[in-house]
């Protein structure tokens, strides 16, 4: 049977005019929807609920758990900090659903793959911190968040040998889009970090004692139709999804 996979919508409380202008909306682009299809899965929008015991009820319904990106960003508060630099914060229903859902997730096994911001909530969810704006915090010459389209490649990642990441794409280098301007700075100790761009920005975080835990922070939702080792992410949260499931049954 196909897995369900749980994936995280954004939300406009009515002063977003990219989503939904004047009116409260869920918002989520269709290419992380088609992207868990084509690899085999059955995606389910999650709905934006503040109730902790809500939130173990969805994470006990699906196999797996996409967390998607944003074009916001997380409160710096959520990571001990205050805000220094001018962006948009994701909306409070978002964020709260997002950590609390991860740190379920993380607890009790669910396979979960955070994308982009969804890498960053992830983090933050488990203990980490972020750096809130690349180009003010960071030396580089790297343009993580160029102005061409996301449906390009924009660098090369270094994989870490032996991680779940290089199990997955068989490759120690890839070639990976980039649409981000805040990134993974503090990773928690439950969590490695298994590959860096050129300039050491974190790419990718795994679990080492999970079944499969796994964020990137470039957008393979993008590029998967084209790159077939992009497809392979998707592919391998499919499998480890099915794999939880049928252990559920057996409970």
């Amino acid at each position: 049977m196909k897995p369900i996979i749980g994936v995280t919508p954004d939300f406009n409380a009515g002063d977003r005019k990219d989503m939904g202008g004047k009116e409260p909306t869920y918002f989520l682009r269709a290419r992380y929807t088609k992207a868990i299809e084509d690899a085999g899965g059955i995606p389910f929008i999650l709905p934006l609920l503040p109730d902790r015991q809500a939130w173990r009820r969805i994470v006990s319904q699906v196999d797996g758990l996409l967390i998607t990106g944003s074009g916001s960003d997380l409160a710096p508060e959520t990571y001990g900090e205050k805000q220094r630099y001018k962006f948009t914060r994701m909306s409070s229903a978002r964020a709260i659903l997002e950590l609390g859902i991860s740190k379920i997730a993380y607890q009790t096994d669910v396979p979960m793959l955070g994308i982009c911001g969804g890498m960053q909530s992830i983090n933050v969810a488990l203990g980490g911190t972020l750096f809130q704006d690349i180009k003010s915090q960071i030396n580089t010459s790297i343009s993580h968040q160029p102005t061409y389209s996301a449906t390009k490649i924009a660098h090369a990642i270094q994989i870490e040998p032996r991680s779940l990441l290089r199990r997955i794409t068989g490759n120690a280098t890839i070639q990976v889009n980039s649409s981000h301007h805040q990134s993974v700075k503090d990773v928690p100790s439950c969590l490695i970090t298994t590959a860096v761009s050129p300039d050491g920005i974190i790419e990718a975080i795994e679990a080492q004692n999970k079944q499969f835990l796994l964020g990137v922070q470039w957008h393979p939702e993008f590029l998967y139709e084209r790159h077939p080792i992009q497809k392979k992410l998707f592919r391998a949260l499919i499998r480890a999804a099915r794999a939880f499931s049928k252990r559920k049954s057996c409970q």
